[in-house]
């Protein structure tokens, strides 16, 4: 999407609602995701929703999702 880059401010991204996973811990260490209007993907901090955005293509958040799936980053969770 024109004018959306990877790490500009979370809070300048237009129009999008940020949600995070029910699985959340309470304390607020989150990662909350945006879809954005050209089917990709903004990620941002929960604790600094003004900070940097990470922002994907629908392509490479469709990937990260299958590896998930795969179990290939399960080493990361222990």
């Amino acid at each position: 999407m024109d004018g959306i880059t990877n790490g500009m401010a979370a809070s300048e991204i237009p129009e999008v609602r940020w949600r995070k996973s029910a699985y959340s811990n309470p304390s607020g260490n989150c990662v909350e995701l945006a879809a954005l209007p050209d089917g990709g993907v903004a990620v941002r901090n929960s604790r600094h929703p003004s900070g940097p955005a990470l922002i994907y293509s629908r392509g490479e958040m469709a990937a990260f999702i299958q590896g998930v799936k795969n179990d290939e980053f399960d080493d990361l969770a222990l």
